[in-house]
């Protein structure tokens, strides 16, 4: 293997999803510096599609406390992607593991409810983030501008783990893309695909002790001929 194959591999293994921050902000010349290196993401034709509203401290809790007054008025979600039908199968048995390690690690036992909503809420307050990207493309691009801008959350992630920053992606904030849109003053034409609360981690709390488990390459990979 070679030293930049096992650089991208550690950094990939390395990733996880931070469900703690510390308050300590980013510099700007470190988020500068890791939309940098996100930006040679590939893309259909090279349209580039990606764009990335990022917040300071301040307007992070202007934004915090706006998205949880809209949580708590009994807003509705309505994504502009549409969520999963159904997790059949073997998906279903995934995504219940995600959730039992994560109330494990939270202490939360599987039957208190109001634990789990609270834990839950924990999304919209972003983990007590010091930043939060909104991740968003034109909508005239359908599914294929939304899976160019797939790569480039992968690679804006990975980025930012290189340089000790941690991050999560969260679909649960894209559930309220009105909000958003009026928030930040983003014109209807904008398809709102996730968040990224992102800041150097509480390697304290407990939650963020939690790791979840990949399949191995050899059941992914149908190799033929």
């Amino acid at each position: 293997m070679t030293e930049d194959a096992e650089t991208l591999n550690r950094l990939m293994q390395a990733r996880w999803s931070c469900r703690a921050f510390r308050p300590d902000p980013v510099a700007d010349a470190v988020i500068e510096e890791i939309v940098d290196t996100a930006r040679h993401t590939a893309s259909w034709n090279n349209v580039q599609p990606w764009e990335l509203i990022v917040t300071r401290a301040p307007e992070t809790e202007r934004f915090r406390t706006a998205l949880l007054a809209e949580v708590d008025s009994g807003a509705v979600p309505a994504p502009d992607l549409s969520w999963p039908e159904g997790y059949p199968g073997v998906l279903g048995d995934r995504r219940r593991a995600c959730g039992y390690a994560l109330y494990e690690a939270a202490g939360i036992a599987r039957e208190d409810k109001p634990a789990r909503a609270r834990q839950s809420r924990r999304n919209f307050e972003l983990f007590d983030a010091p930043h939060v990207a909104i991740l968003h493309i034109p909508k005239v691009l359908g599914p294929y501008g939304a899976l160019d801008a797939g790569g480039f959350l992968t690679a804006f992630m990975l980025a930012a783990t290189a340089r000790g920053v941690a991050t999560i992606a969260q679909a649960a904030v894209a559930a309220y893309p009105e909000l958003i849109r009026r928030h930040f003053n983003l014109s209807e034409d904008r398809v709102v695909l996730c968040a990224v609360s992102f800041g150097y981690a509480d390697e304290t709390a407990a939650v963020n002790r939690y790791r979840t488990e990949r399949r191995a390459a050899s059941e992914i990979l149908d190799l033929r001929g």
